[in-house]
């Protein structure tokens, strides 16, 4: 197993190398210039300076092997002394990856936002997760009972509408029929653990969106466990280790769901990145302050390096959990060898 970790993380680095190529070049050659936005006075000497700053005047290649440098070098080292406070190294001559929008470094301010991200949207797949599972199982187990009928019908219905809709929805019925939650996120809220009301008030705001995620996720989700179940409740070792006198909770908990989980865990891991990647639509409707908020506003600001960062940090966690996913195969199924 070792080894299998060392091949397959060696052989993600070119991956990821040519995903930022690919990634670089796409946007890079997009429209958009930093000194478009500054006022007419400012004059073509200072435009061309600032131009000269930011490396926009370097041949592509070259602008390519910095933008790596910093991605791969410099912003990590400045992310752990910054959150960590660790002496990683002269900080000096150290570039970083400048927002236009902002003017500062980029990944300060996906530092900033990641947060409000994991609270809300890593909630949601989280207990998507825990909803459907359980679902999925039952269903697979008491197949075309009402159990079933109506998780299938639930399920549809969750998959088929998306979130957009049923965050207005919900926002509507709950915040404006109701009164019961905030229509909108308040990112700005401060939680203290010494006050109650700070914390009901956080619990509040998040019933909506972490609802609305976990719903859509599970709906999915549940579908695939139920039809991975059923392909291996019909299998000969499920006979076979009930000949044998063990109990039902045994088989099913132990052999059963132990061998179905092995392609939902693919599905699990391919859906950690999207997370990030899905709540550009979630955090639009309830106003939330995070990863998916600040793309959307790169985007429409022709913010290119803010979209380079982001869209390269999802490409990451997509090739860093698909590695995830393949090492937990071994441990699900011990039929599996890698050495």
């Amino acid at each position: 197993m070792g080894r299998y970790a060392i091949r397959r993380t060696l052989g993600a680095i070119p991956t990821l190398v040519v995903i930022s190529f690919v990634i670089f070049a796409i946007l890079d050659l997009a429209p958009g210039d930093p000194t478009a936005n500054l006022p007419l006075t400012v004059p073509p000497e200072a435009r061309e300076q600032i131009r000269e700053t930011l490396g926009l005047n370097d041949p592509f290649l070259i602008s390519w092997v910095k933008w790596m440098r910093q991605m791969f070098i410099n912003e990590p080292l400045n992310v752990l002394e910054t959150m960590f406070g660790l002496e990683v190294g002269d900080s000096e001559g150290r570039l970083r990856i400048i927002s236009w929008a902002s003017r500062g470094p980029a990944v300060d301010t996906i530092v900033e936002r990641l947060p409000q991200t994991l609270w809300v949207l890593g909630l949601g797949f989280i207990l998507g997760i825990v909803i459907a599972i359980p679902v999925g199982v039952i269903s697979a187990y008491k197949q075309y009972s009402i159990f079933d009928n109506v998780g299938t019908f639930v399920s549809m219905i969750g998959y088929s509408v998306p979130t957009f809709f049923t965050g207005l929805v919900a926002i509507i019925i709950f915040s404006v029929w109701l009164g019961w939650f905030p229509s909108f996120y308040d990112t700005t809220h401060d939680v203290s653990l010494t006050d109650w009301d700070s914390i009901v008030f956080q619990f509040q705001q998040m019933i909506m969106p972490v609802t609305v995620l976990a719903l859509f996720n599970a709906a999915a989700l549940s579908r695939f466990t139920r039809s991975s179940m059923l392909d291996n409740l019909t299998q000969d070792y499920v006979r076979t280790a009930r000949s044998k006198g063990l109990t039902e909770n045994r088989v099913l908990m132990r052999h059963v769901l132990r061998n179905s989980l092995i392609p939902v865990t693919t599905l699990i891991a391919l859906q950690v990145p999207g997370i990030f990647a899905g709540a550009i639509i979630t955090e639009q409707i309830f106003r939330i302050n995070g990863l998916g908020q600040l793309l959307i506003s790169a985007i429409q600001g022709a913010d290119v390096p803010m979209v380079q960062t982001l869209t390269f940090i999802f490409a990451f966690l997509i090739v860093v959990f698909n590695l995830i996913a393949d090492l937990i195969y071994g441990v699900l199924d011990p039929r599996i060898r890698y050495e």
